[in-house]
């Protein structure tokens, strides 16, 4: 009997308008993320349609709030609904900041904790911080980073990996103040392989993702989900990323990368044949 085939979800950020959202939908994205990246403003009709029209591709709609008031929040869990809320804060692994940070992880917790019992429908996803590679100590930072998860887990229902910038073994300053994404930039990916194989729940990974890489990130660490965002989106005239605008063909290569390495672990999943990435092996991207 043949195995069936592993599908990696494919999760694609930062959507606002109903039009990308379905043509996302169209090439089989599975998680349409929006932004709320303001808290005087956090109502806004055409990110409600975004939802909506995500929902009715067969997709799951996906929101980040940057929202630091906890009334606001609920207003606009309220007022949006999606199928899943994700809180990106920054929380650091290094050992120096480890008081900081765990004080910041018990808060994550208790809203964590409040949204699960007023929102039982909505699914939480919640970012965990991996540095760039370059830093020693991998099993000590992995360790930091597994025991946020535990403690965030009992109220979490995925965790997402995204690359944390830092300097001189200090978080910097991120490109959203206090929260960690959008930087374009791949993690350590031997650190993420080890918070993915141990986590206990579904990891998706992200940071710096393209249809360039996302093959062999889906080989070697064989995460339950990808996350692409600065990598896909549409490029100015200068060659930057334009925030809030997709490049649908480098949004289709990523799903074609992602299936392509999907079936290519099923090949290999078979008794006659093995992967050659062993738990030895250092892994670097292309």
């Amino acid at each position: 009997m043949l195995k069936s085939m592993r599908k990696t979800i494919t999760q694609i950020y930062e959507v606002q308008n109903p039009r990308e959202a379905e043509a996302l939908g169209t090439i089989g994205i599975d998680h349409i993320g929006s932004v709320l990246t303001d808290e005087t403003s956090w109502k806004n009709s055409d990110i409600l349609e975004t939802i909506q029209v995500s929902r009715q591709t067969g997709a799951r709609g996906t929101l980040i709030p940057l929202l630091q008031n906890r009334t606001t929040l609920f207003r606009a869990l309220d007022y949006y609904h999606p199928d899943i809320v994700h809180f990106c804060e920054a929380l650091s692994p290094f050992p120096a900041e480890q008081d900081e940070t765990i004080r910041a992880c018990d808060a994550m917790l208790n809203l964590q904790m409040d949204v699960k019992n007023r929102y039982p429908q909505i699914e939480v996803m919640r970012s965990l911080s991996v540095p760039q590679t370059g830093w020693l100590k991998t099993n000590e930072l992995a360790g930091n980073i597994l025991s946020f998860a535990k403690r965030l887990a009992p109220f979490s229902d995925y965790f997402l990996i995204d690359t944390l910038l830092v300097q001189a073994k200090t978080v910097s300053r991120q490109p959203v103040s206090g929260y960690v994404g959008i930087t374009g930039k791949i993690c350590d990916w031997n650190l993420a392989k080890i918070v993915i194989e141990n986590s206990p729940l579904p990891v998706i990974l992200a940071g710096g993702l393209s249809a360039e890489n996302v093959y062999n990130a889906v080989r070697s660490l064989k995460p339950a989900g990808v996350d692409s965002c600065t990598q896909t989106n549409a490029y100015d005239q200068n060659g930057h990323p334009v925030r809030f605008k997709k490049d649908m063909e480098k949004v289709r290569l990523f799903v074609q990368e992602v299936r392509r390495a999907d079936l290519r672990l099923l090949e290999y999943s078979s008794p006659d044949k093995q992967s050659n990435i062993t738990e030895n092996t250092r892994l670097s991207p292309p």
